[in-house]
Protein backbone atom coordinates (compact mmCIF):
# COMPACT_ATOMS: atom_id res chain seq x y z
CA UNK A 1 0.00 0.00 0.00
CA UNK A 2 1.17 3.58 -1.24
CA UNK A 3 0.15 5.20 1.81
CA UNK A 4 1.21 2.53 4.38
CA UNK A 5 4.14 2.37 7.02
CA UNK A 6 3.28 5.26 8.91
CA UNK A 7 5.74 6.77 11.46
CA UNK A 8 3.79 8.15 14.40
CA UNK A 9 3.65 11.55 14.91
CA UNK A 10 3.41 11.28 18.44
CA UNK A 11 6.57 9.48 18.71
CA UNK A 12 8.04 12.15 16.39
CA UNK A 13 6.85 15.03 18.51
CA UNK A 14 8.25 13.04 21.93
CA UNK A 15 11.76 14.52 21.02
CA UNK A 16 10.27 18.10 20.48
CA UNK A 17 8.65 18.11 23.77
CA UNK A 18 11.87 16.63 25.61
CA UNK A 19 13.75 19.29 23.47
CA UNK A 20 11.43 22.51 23.99
CA UNK A 21 12.89 25.97 23.04
CA UNK A 22 12.06 28.98 24.28
CA UNK A 23 9.90 31.23 22.20
CA UNK A 24 11.96 34.38 21.84
CA UNK A 25 11.65 35.40 18.42
CA UNK A 26 9.33 37.93 17.24
CA UNK A 27 7.80 39.52 13.52
CA UNK A 28 10.68 41.71 12.91
CA UNK A 29 13.52 39.10 13.70
CA UNK A 30 11.81 35.95 11.74
CA UNK A 31 11.64 39.20 8.70
CA UNK A 32 15.27 39.66 9.02
CA UNK A 33 16.12 35.50 9.24
CA UNK A 34 14.35 35.29 5.88
CA UNK A 35 16.01 38.00 4.02
CA UNK A 36 19.15 36.65 5.54
CA UNK A 37 18.29 33.22 4.48
CA UNK A 38 16.91 34.05 0.96
CA UNK A 39 19.22 36.61 -0.20
CA UNK A 40 22.36 34.67 -1.89
CA UNK A 41 23.51 33.08 -4.57
CA UNK A 42 20.24 33.28 -6.74
CA UNK A 43 20.64 37.22 -7.64
CA UNK A 44 24.03 37.48 -7.57
CA UNK A 45 24.35 34.49 -10.36
CA UNK A 46 21.25 33.49 -11.59
CA UNK A 47 20.42 37.21 -12.82
CA UNK A 48 22.11 35.94 -16.58
CA UNK A 49 20.81 32.99 -16.99
CA UNK A 50 17.66 34.68 -15.86
CA UNK A 51 17.85 37.16 -18.92
CA UNK A 52 19.22 34.97 -21.35
CA UNK A 53 15.58 33.28 -20.91
CA UNK A 54 13.36 35.96 -20.12
CA UNK A 55 15.25 39.42 -21.04
CA UNK A 56 13.64 42.50 -19.41
CA UNK A 57 10.79 40.02 -18.71
CA UNK A 58 12.59 38.61 -15.82
CA UNK A 59 11.30 41.19 -13.42
CA UNK A 60 7.71 39.42 -14.33
CA UNK A 61 9.82 36.00 -13.47
CA UNK A 62 11.16 37.06 -9.77
CA UNK A 63 7.15 37.85 -8.95
CA UNK A 64 5.67 34.48 -10.20
CA UNK A 65 8.25 32.77 -8.40
CA UNK A 66 7.81 34.79 -5.14
CA UNK A 67 4.41 34.48 -4.95
CA UNK A 68 4.79 30.81 -5.33
CA UNK A 69 7.65 30.64 -2.73
CA UNK A 70 5.06 32.81 -0.77
CA UNK A 71 2.17 30.52 -0.29
CA UNK A 72 4.27 26.64 -0.07
CA UNK A 73 5.71 29.25 2.76
CA UNK A 74 2.64 29.25 4.45
CA UNK A 75 2.05 25.51 4.18
CA UNK A 76 5.63 24.81 5.35
CA UNK A 77 4.90 27.09 8.33
CA UNK A 78 2.11 24.86 9.61
CA UNK A 79 4.31 21.60 9.66
CA UNK A 80 7.29 22.96 10.95
CA UNK A 81 5.29 24.26 13.64
CA UNK A 82 3.73 20.74 14.17
CA UNK A 83 6.50 18.88 13.92
CA UNK A 84 9.80 20.58 14.44
CA UNK A 85 12.21 18.27 14.53
CA UNK A 86 14.95 17.16 11.99
CA UNK A 87 13.96 15.64 8.30
CA UNK A 88 12.04 18.90 7.04
CA UNK A 89 10.06 17.73 4.44
CA UNK A 90 11.11 14.00 4.74
CA UNK A 91 10.24 14.04 8.34
CA UNK A 92 6.76 15.67 7.28
CA UNK A 93 5.90 13.20 5.19
CA UNK A 94 6.41 9.79 6.43
CA UNK A 95 4.18 11.22 9.45
CA UNK A 96 1.45 11.63 7.12
CA UNK A 97 1.52 9.68 3.74
CA UNK A 98 3.75 6.97 4.37
CA UNK A 99 7.24 5.69 3.95
CA UNK A 100 7.37 5.50 0.18
CA UNK A 101 6.53 9.07 -0.13
CA UNK A 102 8.62 10.01 2.62
CA UNK A 103 11.81 8.20 0.55
CA UNK A 104 10.86 10.00 -2.89
CA UNK A 105 10.30 13.05 -0.96
CA UNK A 106 14.45 12.71 0.94
CA UNK A 107 15.47 11.32 -2.25
CA UNK A 108 14.43 14.72 -3.99
CA UNK A 109 16.26 16.60 -1.11
CA UNK A 110 19.21 15.43 -2.27
CA UNK A 111 18.65 17.02 -5.73
CA UNK A 112 17.77 20.18 -3.61
CA UNK A 113 20.81 20.33 -1.31
CA UNK A 114 23.56 18.79 -2.94
CA UNK A 115 23.49 19.92 -6.58
CA UNK A 116 22.25 23.46 -5.07
CA UNK A 117 25.48 23.58 -3.04
CA UNK A 118 27.38 22.63 -6.33
CA UNK A 119 25.25 25.40 -8.07
CA UNK A 120 26.62 27.84 -5.33
CA UNK A 121 29.89 26.81 -5.87
CA UNK A 122 30.04 26.93 -9.62
CA UNK A 123 28.82 30.90 -9.05
CA UNK A 124 31.56 31.55 -5.86
CA UNK A 125 33.97 30.53 -9.07
CA UNK A 126 32.70 33.00 -11.74
CA UNK A 127 32.82 36.01 -9.22
CA UNK A 128 36.55 34.60 -7.72
CA UNK A 129 37.58 34.44 -11.13
CA UNK A 130 36.20 37.79 -12.30
CA UNK A 131 38.16 39.32 -9.21
CA UNK A 132 41.53 37.78 -9.57
CA UNK A 133 41.61 38.98 -13.05
CA UNK A 134 40.22 43.14 -11.48
CA UNK A 135 42.63 43.05 -8.57
CA UNK A 136 45.72 41.24 -9.85
CA UNK A 137 45.17 41.34 -13.95
CA UNK A 138 45.57 37.30 -13.79
CA UNK A 139 44.34 35.62 -16.86
CA UNK A 140 43.57 32.18 -16.03
CA UNK A 141 42.72 29.81 -19.13
CA UNK A 142 38.94 29.45 -19.53
CA UNK A 143 39.55 25.48 -19.66
CA UNK A 144 40.10 25.57 -15.83
CA UNK A 145 37.15 27.55 -14.71
CA UNK A 146 34.47 25.88 -16.75
CA UNK A 147 32.94 23.07 -16.99
CA UNK A 148 32.63 20.91 -20.47
CA UNK A 149 29.09 21.89 -21.33
CA UNK A 150 30.04 26.19 -21.01
CA UNK A 151 33.27 25.83 -22.71
CA UNK A 152 35.81 24.90 -20.45
CA UNK A 153 37.15 21.44 -19.28
CA UNK A 154 36.77 21.48 -15.40
CA UNK A 155 35.93 24.12 -12.99
CA UNK A 156 38.77 23.89 -10.51
CA UNK A 157 37.96 27.04 -8.04
CA UNK A 158 34.58 25.52 -7.77
CA UNK A 159 35.78 22.18 -6.84
CA UNK A 160 37.86 23.85 -4.17
CA UNK A 161 35.43 25.50 -2.54
CA UNK A 162 33.27 22.82 -1.99
CA UNK A 163 35.64 20.72 -0.92
CA UNK A 164 37.34 23.43 1.84
CA UNK A 165 33.74 23.13 2.82
CA UNK A 166 33.41 19.68 3.29
CA UNK A 167 36.39 20.03 5.39
CA UNK A 168 34.79 22.07 7.69
CA UNK A 169 31.51 20.54 8.10
CA UNK A 170 34.03 17.50 9.02
CA UNK A 171 35.43 19.62 11.88
CA UNK A 172 32.42 20.32 13.03
CA UNK A 173 32.89 24.33 12.60
CA UNK A 174 30.40 26.17 13.41
CA UNK A 175 28.98 29.98 12.68
CA UNK A 176 28.26 32.20 15.11
CA UNK A 177 25.25 34.06 15.21
CA UNK A 178 27.94 37.25 14.78
CA UNK A 179 29.50 36.12 12.03
CA UNK A 180 26.44 35.28 10.45
CA UNK A 181 24.87 38.93 10.60
CA UNK A 182 27.92 40.51 9.03
CA UNK A 183 27.77 38.01 6.17
CA UNK A 184 24.14 38.77 5.69
CA UNK A 185 25.22 42.51 6.28
CA UNK A 186 28.21 42.10 3.45
CA UNK A 187 25.35 40.65 0.90
CA UNK A 188 22.31 43.09 1.89
CA UNK A 189 25.20 46.26 1.69
CA UNK A 190 26.42 45.27 -1.27
CA UNK A 191 23.14 44.82 -3.51
CA UNK A 192 21.65 48.33 -1.74
CA UNK A 193 24.79 49.93 -3.48
CA UNK A 194 24.36 48.35 -6.68
CA UNK A 195 20.95 49.50 -6.88
CA UNK A 196 21.61 53.33 -5.38
CA UNK A 197 24.30 53.36 -8.67
CA UNK A 198 22.13 52.12 -11.34
CA UNK A 199 18.80 53.05 -10.62
CA UNK A 200 19.16 56.30 -10.80
CA UNK A 201 20.98 55.84 -14.72
CA UNK A 202 18.49 53.52 -16.00
CA UNK A 203 17.60 53.93 -19.31
CA UNK A 204 14.04 53.10 -20.58
CA UNK A 205 14.37 52.48 -23.83
CA UNK A 206 16.66 49.23 -22.38
CA UNK A 207 13.18 47.44 -21.77
CA UNK A 208 11.85 46.64 -25.10
CA UNK A 209 11.17 44.06 -26.31
CA UNK A 210 9.93 43.32 -23.16
CA UNK A 211 9.45 39.62 -23.56
CA UNK A 212 11.63 38.53 -26.62
CA UNK A 213 10.97 35.21 -26.34
CA UNK A 214 7.32 35.34 -25.02
CA UNK A 215 5.93 33.99 -21.63
CA UNK A 216 7.45 30.97 -21.93
CA UNK A 217 10.52 32.29 -21.82
CA UNK A 218 9.46 34.24 -18.60
CA UNK A 219 8.18 30.74 -17.04
CA UNK A 220 11.37 29.52 -17.75
CA UNK A 221 13.32 32.57 -16.36
CA UNK A 222 10.73 31.84 -13.17
CA UNK A 223 11.70 28.12 -12.61
CA UNK A 224 15.06 29.12 -12.33
CA UNK A 225 14.36 32.13 -9.93
CA UNK A 226 12.94 30.12 -7.93
CA UNK A 227 16.10 28.88 -6.69
CA UNK A 228 17.07 32.70 -5.82
CA UNK A 229 14.31 32.22 -2.92
CA UNK A 230 15.24 29.01 -1.37
CA UNK A 231 16.05 29.23 1.73
CA UNK A 232 12.51 30.61 2.93
CA UNK A 233 12.38 27.67 4.88
CA UNK A 234 14.87 28.83 7.60
CA UNK A 235 11.60 30.71 8.72
CA UNK A 236 9.24 27.91 9.10
CA UNK A 237 12.09 25.76 10.86
CA UNK A 238 12.13 28.89 13.82
CA UNK A 239 8.16 28.34 14.13
CA UNK A 240 8.91 26.35 18.12
CA UNK A 241 11.25 29.60 19.12
CA UNK A 242 8.70 32.13 17.75
CA UNK A 243 6.29 34.21 19.95
CA UNK A 244 2.32 34.08 19.08
CA UNK A 245 3.57 31.76 15.98
CA UNK A 246 -0.03 32.26 14.45
CA UNK A 247 0.64 35.84 14.10
CA UNK A 248 4.28 36.12 13.61
CA UNK A 249 5.09 33.44 11.39
CA UNK A 250 2.87 34.70 8.30
CA UNK A 251 4.94 37.98 8.23
CA UNK A 252 8.11 36.42 8.83
CA UNK A 253 7.44 34.36 6.21
CA UNK A 254 5.30 37.11 3.81
CA UNK A 255 7.47 39.84 5.00
CA UNK A 256 10.97 38.18 3.86
CA UNK A 257 9.92 37.35 0.70
CA UNK A 258 8.24 40.67 0.00
CA UNK A 259 11.32 42.09 0.80
CA UNK A 260 13.57 40.16 -1.35
CA UNK A 261 11.28 40.05 -3.86
CA UNK A 262 11.06 44.23 -4.09
CA UNK A 263 15.15 44.11 -3.59
CA UNK A 264 15.14 41.46 -6.42
CA UNK A 265 13.36 43.98 -8.97
CA UNK A 266 15.76 46.55 -8.31
CA UNK A 267 18.83 44.95 -8.59
CA UNK A 268 17.20 43.08 -12.19
CA UNK A 269 15.77 46.68 -13.16
CA UNK A 270 19.27 48.19 -12.41
CA UNK A 271 20.89 45.28 -14.93
CA UNK A 272 17.98 45.65 -17.78
CA UNK A 273 18.33 49.60 -17.68
CA UNK A 274 21.63 50.00 -17.49
CA UNK A 275 23.44 47.82 -20.16
CA UNK A 276 20.15 45.81 -21.14
CA UNK A 277 19.41 42.30 -20.91
CA UNK A 278 18.36 40.82 -24.14
CA UNK A 279 19.36 37.51 -24.67
CA UNK A 280 21.99 36.46 -27.38
CA UNK A 281 21.20 34.68 -30.25
CA UNK A 282 22.75 32.00 -32.35
CA UNK A 283 24.34 32.85 -35.83
CA UNK A 284 20.58 32.20 -37.35
CA UNK A 285 19.13 33.83 -34.84
CA UNK A 286 17.78 30.57 -32.96
CA UNK A 287 17.20 30.65 -29.52
CA UNK A 288 20.39 29.58 -27.13
CA UNK A 289 20.10 28.28 -23.81
CA UNK A 290 22.29 29.05 -20.84
CA UNK A 291 25.13 26.95 -19.83
CA UNK A 292 25.44 25.54 -23.69
CA UNK A 293 28.79 25.04 -25.75
CA UNK A 294 26.47 27.24 -28.20
CA UNK A 295 26.10 30.41 -26.04
CA UNK A 296 29.96 30.02 -24.68
CA UNK A 297 30.88 30.27 -28.87
CA UNK A 298 28.31 32.93 -29.09
CA UNK A 299 29.11 34.93 -26.22
CA UNK A 300 33.29 34.71 -27.63
CA UNK A 301 32.11 36.10 -30.86
CA UNK A 302 30.61 39.40 -29.21
CA UNK A 303 33.71 39.51 -27.14
CA UNK A 304 31.62 38.47 -23.54
CA UNK A 305 30.02 41.98 -24.04
CA UNK A 306 26.88 41.51 -23.06
CA UNK A 307 25.18 40.34 -19.33
CA UNK A 308 24.00 37.19 -20.21
CA UNK A 309 27.37 36.18 -20.70
CA UNK A 310 29.43 37.44 -17.59
CA UNK A 311 29.85 34.75 -14.69
CA UNK A 312 29.45 37.56 -12.15
CA UNK A 313 26.56 39.89 -13.53
CA UNK A 314 26.65 42.33 -11.02
CA UNK A 315 29.68 43.27 -10.68
CA UNK A 316 29.98 43.01 -14.53
CA UNK A 317 27.61 45.87 -14.51
CA UNK A 318 28.69 48.10 -12.67
CA UNK A 319 32.31 47.77 -14.52
CA UNK A 320 30.54 48.34 -17.42
CA UNK A 321 28.79 51.60 -16.53
CA UNK A 322 32.23 53.23 -14.98
CA UNK A 323 32.08 51.89 -11.28
CA UNK A 324 34.54 49.40 -11.16
CA UNK A 325 35.98 50.01 -8.22
CA UNK A 326 32.17 49.64 -6.76
CA UNK A 327 32.31 45.92 -9.11
CA UNK A 328 35.23 45.20 -7.55
CA UNK A 329 33.22 45.27 -3.53
CA UNK A 330 30.32 44.11 -4.99
CA UNK A 331 32.58 40.76 -5.86
CA UNK A 332 34.13 40.54 -2.65
CA UNK A 333 30.83 40.22 -1.28
CA UNK A 334 30.03 37.57 -3.20
CA UNK A 335 33.53 35.79 -2.79
CA UNK A 336 33.18 36.11 1.29
CA UNK A 337 29.36 35.48 1.72
CA UNK A 338 28.35 32.55 -0.41
CA UNK A 339 30.79 30.04 1.24
CA UNK A 340 28.11 30.47 4.20
CA UNK A 341 25.52 29.45 1.88
CA UNK A 342 27.30 26.42 0.45
CA UNK A 343 28.19 25.33 4.08
CA UNK A 344 24.16 25.59 4.57
CA UNK A 345 23.18 23.63 1.79
CA UNK A 346 25.88 20.96 2.44
CA UNK A 347 24.78 20.96 6.24
CA UNK A 348 20.96 19.89 5.09
CA UNK A 349 22.12 17.28 3.10
CA UNK A 350 24.01 15.95 5.19
CA UNK A 351 21.60 16.05 8.04
CA UNK A 352 19.00 14.60 5.53
CA UNK A 353 20.79 11.83 4.92
CA UNK A 354 21.79 11.45 8.44
CA UNK A 355 17.79 10.68 9.34
CA UNK A 356 17.00 8.62 6.76
CA UNK A 357 20.20 6.68 7.63
CA UNK A 358 18.97 6.19 11.35
CA UNK A 359 15.13 4.98 10.16
CA UNK A 360 17.00 2.62 8.05
CA UNK A 361 16.60 3.52 4.82
CA UNK A 362 19.91 4.16 3.96
CA UNK A 363 22.99 2.11 5.33
CA UNK A 364 23.34 2.40 9.11
CA UNK A 365 27.21 3.45 8.33
CA UNK A 366 26.47 6.79 6.94
CA UNK A 367 24.76 7.64 10.39
CA UNK A 368 28.81 6.95 11.79
CA UNK A 369 29.57 10.07 14.23
CA UNK A 370 32.88 10.62 14.14
CA UNK A 371 34.55 10.14 17.77
CA UNK A 372 36.53 13.43 17.94
CA UNK A 373 34.59 15.74 16.07
CA UNK A 374 30.76 14.66 16.49
CA UNK A 375 30.21 15.15 13.29
CA UNK A 376 28.34 12.61 10.66
CA UNK A 377 31.56 12.27 8.70
CA UNK A 378 31.03 9.46 6.88
CA UNK A 379 27.75 11.36 4.57
CA UNK A 380 29.33 14.43 4.85
CA UNK A 381 32.43 13.29 2.87
CA UNK A 382 30.26 11.79 0.56
CA UNK A 383 28.06 14.41 -0.08
CA UNK A 384 31.37 16.72 -0.64
CA UNK A 385 33.01 14.58 -3.03
CA UNK A 386 29.55 14.47 -4.99
CA UNK A 387 29.40 18.68 -4.70
CA UNK A 388 33.32 19.05 -5.77
CA UNK A 389 32.45 16.52 -8.61
CA UNK A 390 28.88 18.78 -9.99
CA UNK A 391 30.68 22.36 -9.27
CA UNK A 392 33.78 20.92 -11.57
CA UNK A 393 31.79 19.92 -14.75
CA UNK A 394 28.34 21.38 -14.89
CA UNK A 395 27.14 24.79 -15.75
CA UNK A 396 25.46 26.85 -12.86
CA UNK A 397 21.86 27.29 -14.66
CA UNK A 398 21.79 23.07 -15.25
CA UNK A 399 22.48 22.82 -11.45
CA UNK A 400 19.93 25.14 -10.20
CA UNK A 401 17.25 23.91 -12.08
CA UNK A 402 17.86 20.44 -11.30
CA UNK A 403 18.03 21.42 -7.74
CA UNK A 404 14.54 23.42 -8.48
CA UNK A 405 13.19 20.31 -9.45
CA UNK A 406 13.63 18.35 -6.46
CA UNK A 407 13.24 21.41 -4.24
CA UNK A 408 9.43 21.25 -6.44
CA UNK A 409 8.72 18.15 -5.64
CA UNK A 410 9.35 18.29 -1.69
CA UNK A 411 7.31 21.46 -1.98
CA UNK A 412 4.27 19.96 -3.26
CA UNK A 413 4.66 17.25 -0.91
CA UNK A 414 4.45 19.44 2.03
CA UNK A 415 1.42 21.08 1.11
CA UNK A 416 -0.57 17.92 0.02
CA UNK A 417 0.43 16.59 4.12
CA UNK A 418 -0.62 19.70 5.26
CA UNK A 419 -4.29 19.19 3.82
CA UNK A 420 -4.21 15.66 4.25
CA UNK A 421 -3.44 15.67 7.88
CA UNK A 422 -6.35 18.38 8.53
CA UNK A 423 -8.15 15.68 7.50
CA UNK A 424 -7.01 12.36 9.26
CA UNK A 425 -6.39 14.53 12.88
CA UNK A 426 -8.21 17.87 13.14
CA UNK A 427 -7.51 17.48 16.65
CA UNK A 428 -3.90 17.81 16.66
CA UNK A 429 -2.74 21.48 18.37
CA UNK A 430 -1.28 23.68 15.69
CA UNK A 431 1.04 26.34 17.14
CA UNK A 432 0.47 27.73 13.31
CA UNK A 433 -2.25 27.61 11.16
CA UNK A 434 -2.03 28.03 7.44
CA UNK A 435 -5.10 30.21 6.58
CA UNK A 436 -7.52 29.44 3.86
CA UNK A 437 -6.01 26.19 3.56
CA UNK A 438 -8.27 25.18 1.12
CA UNK A 439 -7.22 27.92 -1.55
CA UNK A 440 -3.62 28.73 -0.07
CA UNK A 441 -2.64 24.73 -0.37
CA UNK A 442 -4.13 23.90 -3.62
CA UNK A 443 -2.33 27.00 -4.99
CA UNK A 444 1.05 26.08 -3.65
CA UNK A 445 0.39 22.61 -5.13
CA UNK A 446 -1.03 24.28 -8.97
CA UNK A 447 2.30 26.68 -8.72
CA UNK A 448 5.18 24.59 -8.18
CA UNK A 449 3.40 21.96 -10.73
CA UNK A 450 3.87 24.86 -13.08
CA UNK A 451 6.94 26.13 -12.55
CA UNK A 452 8.63 22.19 -12.54
CA UNK A 453 6.95 21.69 -16.32
CA UNK A 454 8.33 25.56 -16.86
CA UNK A 455 11.95 23.51 -16.54
CA UNK A 456 13.79 22.17 -19.56
CA UNK A 457 12.54 19.06 -21.01
CA UNK A 458 16.54 17.90 -20.33
CA UNK A 459 15.92 18.67 -16.18
CA UNK A 460 12.87 16.97 -16.46
CA UNK A 461 14.15 14.20 -18.18
CA UNK A 462 16.80 14.02 -15.28
CA UNK A 463 14.38 14.28 -12.46
CA UNK A 464 12.30 11.31 -13.56
CA UNK A 465 15.43 9.75 -14.03
CA UNK A 466 16.58 10.52 -10.47
CA UNK A 467 13.39 9.14 -9.29
CA UNK A 468 13.06 5.96 -11.02
CA UNK A 469 16.27 5.20 -9.50
CA UNK A 470 14.97 6.19 -6.40
CA UNK A 471 11.66 3.65 -6.48
CA UNK A 472 14.66 1.12 -7.60
CA UNK A 473 17.11 2.13 -4.76
CA UNK A 474 13.87 1.83 -2.03
CA UNK A 475 12.32 -1.86 -3.09
CA UNK A 476 15.94 -3.29 -3.54
CA UNK A 477 16.80 -2.33 -0.37
CA UNK A 478 15.42 0.25 2.01
CA UNK A 479 11.77 -1.48 1.90
CA UNK A 480 13.44 -4.67 3.68
CA UNK A 481 15.47 -2.48 5.84
CA UNK A 482 13.14 0.18 7.27
CA UNK A 483 12.97 0.67 11.08
CA UNK A 484 9.20 1.06 11.01
CA UNK A 485 8.63 -1.86 8.40
CA UNK A 486 10.31 -4.17 10.93
CA UNK A 487 8.40 -3.02 13.92
CA UNK A 488 11.58 -1.45 15.28
CA UNK A 489 10.86 1.34 18.17
CA UNK A 490 12.27 4.71 17.01
CA UNK A 491 14.73 6.57 18.99
CA UNK A 492 15.71 10.41 18.14
CA UNK A 493 18.69 10.73 20.98
CA UNK A 494 21.06 10.89 17.60
CA UNK A 495 20.02 14.99 17.02
CA UNK A 496 21.67 15.62 20.33
CA UNK A 497 25.00 13.45 19.15
CA UNK A 498 25.98 15.87 15.88
CA UNK A 499 26.82 19.53 16.07
CA UNK A 500 23.84 22.14 15.25
CA UNK A 501 24.73 23.24 12.06
CA UNK A 502 25.54 26.46 10.07
CA UNK A 503 23.36 29.23 11.12
CA UNK A 504 21.00 30.97 8.06
CA UNK A 505 22.90 32.49 5.16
Amino acid sequence: MIFGRIKSLDAILATAEKKSLHRSLGAFQLTMLGIGAVIGTGIFVLTAEAAQKAGPGMMLSFVIAGLVCAVAALCYAEMAAMVPVSGSAYTYSYAVMGELVAWMVGWALILEYAIAAGAVSVGWSGYFIGWLNTSFHLSIPLEWVRGPFDGGIINLPAMAVATAVTALLVKGTKESATVNAVLVGVKIIALTMFVILTIPVIKTGQFTPFAPLGFAGISGAAASIFFAYVGFDAVSTAAEETKNPQRNMPIGLIGSLAVCTIFYMLVASGVIGTVGAQPVFGPNHEVLSPGTPALAQACTAIQEQAVVCSKEALAWTLKSIGYPFVGWLVGAAAIIALPSVILMMMFGQTRIFFVMSRDGLLPEFFSRIHPRFHTPHVITILTGIFVALFAAFFPVGLLADVSNSGTLFAFAAVSIAVMVLRRTDPARVRPFRTPLIMIIAPLSIIGCVYLFFSLSLFTIELFVAWALLGLVVYFLYSRNRSHVGRGLSEHHEGDAEIHPGPGAA
